[in-house]
């Protein structure tokens, strides 16, 4: 046997006994025996060791016939009669010891033994290899500031924070000496339902907001409320007087009105060991850089980084655009991009050894909430984004302006013109780059519910629920309908027995003019409208139903959702595009 066949089982890599499953895509274990067995047969005792090819064969085969015969039909040997003792075999008498089995089926029936006990150990390895990568992952209890769970089947937000504390070798020169660490580098990432289509909305550290109030739970279990701050920055909102990443989400719900379900978080080091766990990451640049600051020093045109580099690349500010963070942001846009493509590329999915290496490397960057704590839901997550087509995965950035209280222009504010679109857009669940639209037919459908007759305002017969809109909005909206649209039949009757992401309206068919009437005046789309039934009011008269949902925005807004997303800056995450 050579020195290979040698080798012990504990020297071989983890990486050769996971082997790609084509039914399923995924990697699965597959225990090998210690010393590899040769796929060619050994030459029968008898054999020449020099014989040519098949020598062994046509030597079984010799006593079998005499010479050649011509190919035919095969003649049946002599019947015998039923019950009659079977004829031996030529060469065979009566009485003759049986043969011991033969060591081919003596390997048959250990292996169909011991299979039980085969399947057990693959899977105990690899339910082992899962809670080792789960050991490898921080966790941060959000409280109320996240969900608890993750579900496959809705849309998604996690806010992904780049801090800037220093862990690791190497990295002294960037970030702020002693930093408790801030939310330097922040992306709200939203993937819709359908997973045709994801946002990544990049949050500026500069950007000027009111951090609330945080509830932090504390290492005994309690809870610590603490104080939000006015007119500072967004980074502030990490970090700074031991606030935590659930107080950064509440911070983003505030400035956006979106709210994150998680969060993930990394260092400084997290990028080095990610980029060297796939080989490096594909970067362009317009012109050559030699960064003082940064030490970054690349060619003009595409380069490969990884490590010490790759970080350089992302922190560099002052060899691009107009040397601020604004322009910062797109470079890492940029680099998110790449690092995406080389991810999902076969060179990396089709490697064993570079999946385990992302896995540790990965899983031990990051820190995520407890809703995300377990590696199988970290799985489950990262295939629901591997549906997204990268040509529909779009970078941008909240629309900001120049901070107009500063002379030295160092911070900027949401630009309200602009941003609220976005924002509207995300909450929505639109997308920003073209995609496939549902069925025609289904669209059409849908739009033809607001055509149609109008009734009076006055002949409108409605009952309004509450169904997860702020407290006193069925309140208010009965009065704003009585007062200033003349719905003098209306009805409000308190809380519904579900809570709803959106309002409804449902209504019989012999009700679609009032219920059409009723959506012209609440701004309500074609959507909103659900044909059903009605149920009967207080005078015994049927009356449709509105049900105010978390989407309501107060009497008079109008809650018609946009189908097209803003014109913004923005690149996606399929191609490649040079910083300059």
């Amino acid at each position: 046997m050579d020195a290979q066949g040698r080798g012990r089982a504990d020297n071989i890599d983890p990486a050769d006994q996971w082997v790609l499953n084509p039914n399923t895509g995924e990697y699965e274990l597959r225990l090998t025996p210690s010393a590899p067995q040769s796929g060619v047969p050994r030459p029968r005792r008898g054999t020449p060791a020099n014989a040519g090819p098949g020598a062994g064969a046509r030597a079984r085969r010799a006593p079998e016939r005499e010479s050649p015969a011509a190919p035919g039909p095969e003649v049946p040997g002599p019947r015998r009669r039923r019950g009659a003792p079977a004829e031996p075999p030529p060469g065979r008498r009566k009485g003759r010891p049986k043969p011991k089995k033969s060591k081919a089926k003596k390997i048959l029936l250990w292996t169909g033994g011991t299979m039980a006990f085969v399947l057990v150990a693959v899977s105990a390895a690899g339910y082992l290899y899962l809670k080792h990568l789960e050991g490898n992952v921080s966790t941060t209890d959000v409280g109320s500031a996240g969900k608890n769970g993750f579900s496959k089947d809705e849309a998604f937000n996690i806010l992904i924070i780049g801090t800037d504390k220093r862990t690791g070798a190497g990295n002294e020169g960037y970030g702020d000496k002693g930093s408790v660490g801030h939310a330097d580098t922040n992306i709200l990432l939203h993937v819709s339902k359908d997973r045709t289509n994801a946002t990544a909305l990049s949050i500026p550290r500069d950007l000027i907001v009111d951090v609330p109030d945080c509830p932090t739970v504390q290492p005994d279990g309690s809870t610590k409320v603490i104080p939000g701050t006015q007119n500072v920055r967004f980074n502030t909102s990490l970090g700074q007087d031991g606030r935590n990443a659930g107080c950064t989400m509440l911070t983003v719900k505030a400035v956006t009105g979106i709210a994150p379900d998680h969060f993930m978080m990394a260092d400084f080091n997290a990028v080095k060991t990610l980029t060297s766990a796939v080989g490096g990451v594909d970067v362009c640049v317009a012109h050559a850089v030699n960064d003082k600051e940064s030490h970054l020093k690349l060619p003009k045109g595409t380069s490969t980084v990884e490590g010490e580099q790759a970080l350089a690349f992302v922190r560099t500010r002052h060899s691009f655009g107009n040397q601020g963070d604004l322009d910062r942001i797109k470079v890492q846009q940029q680099f998110l991009g790449s690092l995406m493509r080389k991810m999902a590329s076969g060179n990396t999915l089709s490697n064993p050894r570079k999946l385990f290496s992302l896995a540790e490397a990965a899983t031990k960057a990051l820190t995520v909430d407890t809703g995300l704590g377990k590696v199988s839901t970290l799985k489950d997550v990262a295939l629901e984004l591997k549906r997204v087509p990268p040509k529909n995965i779009t970078f941008t950035t909240v629309p900001v302006l120049d901070n107009p209280a500063e002379k030295v222009k160092a911070t900027v504010i949401v630009n309200q013109a602009q941003a609220p679109e976005v924002f509207d857009a995300i909450k929505n669940d639109v997308s920003f780059t073209a995609v496939k639209q549902k069925e025609k037919k289904e669209k059409a459908a849908v739009a033809a519910r607001l055509k149609g007759t109008r009734s009076a305002a006055a002949d409108i017969r409605v009952d309004i629920y509450n169904g997860g809109a702020p407290a006193g909005s069925a309140q208010e909206t009965l009065n704003w309908l009585q007062n200033t649209k003349g719905v003098s039949k209306s009805t409000q009757l308190g809380n519904a027995d579900a809570t709803l992401s959106k309002t409804t309206l449902e209504y019989s068919p012999d009700q679609a003019d009032q219920a059409r009437k009723l959506a012209d005046l609440m701004g309500l789309s074609a959507s909103a409208l659900k044909p059903g039934k009605s149920e009967t009011n207080s005078q015994g008269l049927p009356a449709i139903v509105l049900t105010l949902g978390k989407d309501f925005k107060g009497a008079g807004v109008s809650l018609t959702t946009p189908t097209k997303a803003p014109e913004v800056d923005k690149s996606t995450a399929d191609k490649t595009v040079c910083a300059s």
